[in-house]
């Protein structure tokens, strides 16, 4: 672009910069402002991955911040707090409703414990609203509270005798019956303070029986970002359309005895399925079907469950097996197993191998055509497909997945991901034909991504509608999709066959790769970030701690942060989860011990944080400068510093404040 091209341009954003800024006064202030900002310490960054619905720890963790609450309360009362009061402390800042209603109910002199409790949560208050501007805390502020608590937090030079007059605002809270509300203000404006931001880097969906209620949390909360897992993607598919990503979601729904979360939770009508598959499948062996129940579950309903989910994997099958056969490009057809079916002899052929088969009693296949839908089933599918499109609430947790969603994100200098960049055995980025050319590392990402938004978005477009459904599918199983990572989603042989070895999926070489710091740095490289102060931040794979392994890999350049937070992998990792925490100060993983229940954790006063690994200590405390909110501050700091250039050399006329 030309220097008087340049210029042109630049007067025309002055001009409408003006528009906000009409004096030099008003540009001068929000320079200073801006510039203040730019000098506070960074945010805190929480990271938290594969919830898989598991709510109730969920909703413990974004409480406590992984233990920022606590660390808090230690920075402030050090040894002046016996362990019991801090344990109490962060209790009641975690669960305040209820932890009120036990205290109201065991303490004697109620007035004094809210007298000192309140100086505590005011404390406390202070040095979590310390990172942030006046104007950032004040919008935080509960409405009711706000000029309150704003004094209470204030510094007022003006006041000589300041402890009479911060203790009079408390006396008058409490004399006036306000002291129960206002407890509970202050310790939901500290875990909204603690913690700046917060990224969900997959896998919000499927096992646990509350990912509606995670979403319902998520849409209220302050600030976020998601990285889509092959779980949400799934049901991503399911709301846009796709009815084979549809059967995935009943199937994982059905397998883990989560079938109200989808009634009742979303309001999905399953009595279509119910009576197709009690009537279809009545006298059919369903042994191969067991269902992975908790305590919560009916078991009246096993029988009828055990034949919704052959019913479910069989139509699954066959509207998987259509979709390969009509996308030759996704290079899957060793998923084609209905047809490799020998019913006589009871086996199916895999690869050159022949496996003795555990069930073959499939009333709706025609083995002459065996991907083609009974009448039945396809009537069944429609009644879904209309379901799950015109569910109000579900469409309404896809449009936020996509408003605040992507593949990958690149944040503050680290990059995020749920899954794996494809690698081939030497390390370079594996080809994938998405629509027609191959494309790899990061430019598959992007065009997964916008095939995934074009599965929602185009109505009027069908071709693309329809091809977007497909890669959203491919997205969820597909051997060389980003979000997946493996060669196979081994469905067919989980059920009918019993052989270890055939049932293994082989993790992508990213796996193998991923402690060489060379293919790390190619990947960074990949994303246009520094490879001396970038992480990636991986979930997806649990990390199995009771085998040694470790989160950390190559030295801390790679964080792996899936370590069980379902209930579903907690025998198989030995801990209930990894999360990470990032300061200004550095990086910390966080360990979880397995969670009870909240009424456990209010009555016993118990946390989950089990341990905490220093991943990366900061040589020099970061600030806002260092983000990237703070490049986007010094941008703007430099066109109000042209503005204040063109009102001084006389290209803009500055205006006259109203009178």
């Amino acid at each position: 672009m030309s220097d008087s091209n340049q210029t042109v341009n630049d007067m025309v954003l002055l001009k409408q910069l003006a528009k906000q800024y009409p004096t030099i006064a008003s540009a001068a202030t929000e320079i200073i402002n801006l510039k203040s900002i730019l000098n506070l310490p960074n945010g805190t960054e929480h990271f938290l991955t594969d919830i898989h619905g598991e709510y109730e720890q969920f909703k413990h963790v974004l409480k406590n911040g992984s233990g920022s609450v606590r660390r808090k309360i230690d920075e402030e009362f050090g040894n002046t707090l016996r362990e019991k009061e801090k344990r109490s402390l962060a209790t009641l800042i975690y669960y305040p409703e209820d932890k009120l209603s036990m205290i109201l109910a065991e303490e004697e002199n109620i007035d004094d414990w809210y007298k000192i409790t309140l100086h505590r949560l005011v404390q406390i208050t202070k040095r979590v609203a310390s990172k942030y501007t006046r104007s950032k805390v004040r919008k935080a502020l509960p409405k009711d509270f706000a000029y309150i608590i704003e004094e209470l937090i204030t510094e007022k030079a003006e006041v000589e005798d300041k402890e009479a007059y911060y203790n009079e605002i408390i006396n008058t809270i409490i004399r006036i019956g306000s002291a129960r509300e206002f407890v509970i203000a202050l310790s939901k404006l500290i875990q909204r303070l603690v913690v700046d931001h917060l990224h969900i880097v997959g896998d919000i969906f499927d096992r646990g029986p509350g990912p509606h209620i995670i979403m319902d949390t998520l849409m209220n909360y302050h600030s976020l970002d998601i990285q889509w897992g092959n779980h949400d993607i799934s049901w991503m598919g399911a709301a846009a359309g796709s009815p084979a990503c549809i059967m995935n979601v009943l199937r994982f729904a059905v397998k883990y005895g989560n079938l109200a979360t989808l009634e009742e939770g979303y309001g999905i009508n399953l009595i279509p399925l119910a009576t197709f598959a009690m009537e279809t499948y009545r006298d059919t062996d369903c042994s191969a079907f067991a269902i992975r129940y908790n305590t919560d579950y009916n078991t009246k309903d096993l029988d009828l469950d055990m034949k919704m989910h052959k019913a479910i994997t069989i139509m699954q099958l066959k509207l998987e097996g259509q979709l390969i056969l009509r996308r030759p490009e996704f290079n899957m057809d060793d998923r084609l197993l209905l047809d490799k079916i020998d019913y006589e002899n009871k086996t199916v052929k895999i690869g050159d191998k022949v496996y003795k088969m555990k069930d073959t009693d499939f009333p709706t296949v025609n083995p002459d055509k065996p991907y083609e839908l009974s009448d039945e089933e396809n009537v069944v599918i429609e009644r879904l497909l209309h379901a799950f499109t015109h569910c109000e609430k579900l469409q309404k947790h896809v449009r936020f997945l996509y408003s605040k969603g992507s593949l990958y994100k690149v944040h503050n200098g680290n990059l995020l991901y749920h899954g794996c960049v494809p690698l081939e055995a030497d390390g370079s980025f594996s080809e994938v034909n998405v629509s027609g050319k191959k494309v790899k590392g990061k430019a598959l990402y992007d065009e997964l991504e916008k095939y995934a938004r074009r599965a929602y978005y185009s109505k009027h477009d069908i071709p693309k509608k329809k091809k977007g459904l497909d890669v959203l599918w491919y997205l969820w199983c597909g051997p060389m999709s980003p979000v997946f990572g493996k060669s196979k989603m081994a469905t067919f042989e989980s059920y009918f066959v019993d052989d270890d070895e055939i049932k293994h999926e082989t993790k992508n070489n990213y796996y193998k790769l991923y402690d060489n710091e060379d293919i790390l740095n190619r990947i960074l490289e990949e994303f246009d970030l520094d490879t001396n102060t970038a992480h990636i931040i991986n979930g997806h794979v649990p990390v199995e701690l009771k085998k040694g392994e470790t989160p950390l890999k190559c030295g801390g350049k790679l964080l792996v942060i899936d370590g069980g937070f379902s209930r579903a992998y907690q025998d198989k990792t030995g801990i209930a989860g990894y999360t990470l925490v990032a300061s200004s100060h550095g990086m910390w993983l966080i360990a979880h011990e397995p969670f009870t229940s909240k009424d456990a954790a209010i009555k016993n006063e118990t946390d989950i944080v089990s341990d905490s690994i220093l991943v990366e200590s900061y040589p020099v405390r970061h600030h806002v400068s260092d983000t990237d909110v703070g490049k986007e501050i010094t941008e703007s700091i430099e066109f109000l510093e042209k503005l204040l250039e063109a009102y001084q050399d006389g290209s803009l006329i500055e205006k006259a404040n109203d009178r």
